[in-house]
């Protein structure tokens, strides 16, 4: 499925991406805490290491991986009256 213009979308659509994005961050950020929670039981436990890295970089692509700009998105919703 290709991904379109936030402006493209109806207001079903658009209130259907807000729920998305709501239940998917916070998704991530349990998986977030999960993965932190590992890094410290690591270092705790043994040391840095390569095992500690790995739990790491998946949480800085969980940080960074986000489907549409939060702010044009709450910028349509506002402009289209929408809650």
């Amino acid at each position: 499925m290709t991904q379109r213009n936030l402006s493209e979308l109806t207001d079903e659509e658009l209130l259907q991406e807000v729920k998305k994005m709501k239940s998917t961050s916070i998704t991530n950020a349990v998986l977030i805490g999960f993965l932190v929670g590992i890094v410290f039981y690591s270092v705790v436990k043994n040391s840095i290491g390569f095992l500690t890295l790995i739990p790491l970089f998946l949480a800085y692509k969980l940080i960074n991986k986000s489907n549409y700009n939060n702010q044009e998105l709450a910028n349509l919703l506002k402009e289209r009256n929408l809650k």
